[in-house]
């Protein structure tokens, strides 16, 4: 990083060698998909002879917890997953992130958001073209100066959205296949401060030269408005994405509490070894292309 901004080129980077990653959130223990998950894309990196990191992803600071962040590194020894160097912690990463909006700021990218959940809910409900369901539509895209005067007067903390403009943004997964998706004005810095994941997760990936992202399925949505953000602030996208399906209980619905027991500390207590549990995982259908 330079003192005029960030410095997150990598025009060296060797996509066969990029780093993978595995990038929890201490918010509790890791069940059995996120084990899944972070022993599927560290051994894709092992098997690429590359570097493979673990970054702690409390940005969040009202939901993360310190004393879960040694429970998890712990949980991943135990099912043989290493790591080179030591894990980062995004806590610690909130200058690259402000210079980051700062570029975004000079490029006229950025507004100041006052909407309440509620009143993002109705906006979000009414038909607005071609963005998708859901989609925050630019309420406050072009107030006037005044009209943001007068909600900083009511104590309406602002967020700050990008304007997408509606951007379409594809790429090709490695598991999931074509992705293309239209984008709303996305939060990049909630209103109580922190800085919102998918700012985050970008400048940290490219920060790191992080090749390959393995993740789950349920962060699909999210990697075109990461590929927007990688495009306006002209850092390196990682080379390859590799969304893996979630894990299922017996019902079919997403892995919780509900299906038993789901994380390795459960299993052990049920009698199995963590390499069983290892093997177990590892022996899935699912193998990275």
């Amino acid at each position: 990083m330079t003192g005029d901004g960030i410095d997150l080129f990598h025009p060296d980077r060797d996509p066969g060698r990029a780093a993978g990653r595995y990038a929890p959130s201490p918010t509790g223990r890791l069940h059995l998909g996120n084990l899944r998950t972070a022993l599927l894309a560290w051994r894709s990196a092992r098997e690429r002879g590359a570097p493979f990191l673990l970054r702690i992803e409390d940005v969040d600071s009202g939901r993360s917890r310190e004393e879960w962040v040694e429970v998890q590194l712990e949980e991943l020894r135990q099912i043989g997953i290493d790591w080179d160097g030591e894990p980062v912690r995004q806590s610690a990463r909130h200058e690259l992130y402000r210079e980051a909006l700062a570029k975004l700021e000079g490029e006229d990218l950025l507004y100041e958001c006052f909407c309440t959940r509620a009143e993002i809910r109705e906006a979000a409900s009414a038909p607005h073209g071609e963005l998708p369901e859901g989609a925050y539509p630019g309420t406050c895209r072009d107030l006037t100066e005044a009209e943001r005067e007068e909600r900083r007067a009511d104590g309406r903390p602002p967020a700050l959205r990008v304007r997408a403009a509606g951007a379409r943004v594809g790429f090709e997964d490695h598991v999931c296949g074509r992705v293309e998706k239209t984008l709303d004005d996305f939060v990049v810095r909630r209103n109580d401060g922190d800085f919102a994941y998918n700012l985050a997760v970008t400048v940290d990936d490219a920060e790191q030269r992080v090749g390959e992202v393995v993740r789950g399925a349920d962060l699909l949505d999210t990697t075109p408005r990461q590929l927007w953000l990688y495009d306006r602030l002209g850092i390196d996208a990682p080379d390859r994405f590799s969304h893996v399906p979630l894990m299922l209980g017996e019902d079919g619905e997403r892995l919780a509490k509900r299906h038993g027991a789901i994380t390795l500390e459960e299993r052990i207590e049920a009698g199995q070894s963590a390499e069983q549990i290892r093997r177990e995982l590892l022996d899935s259908d699912l193998l990275l292309p």
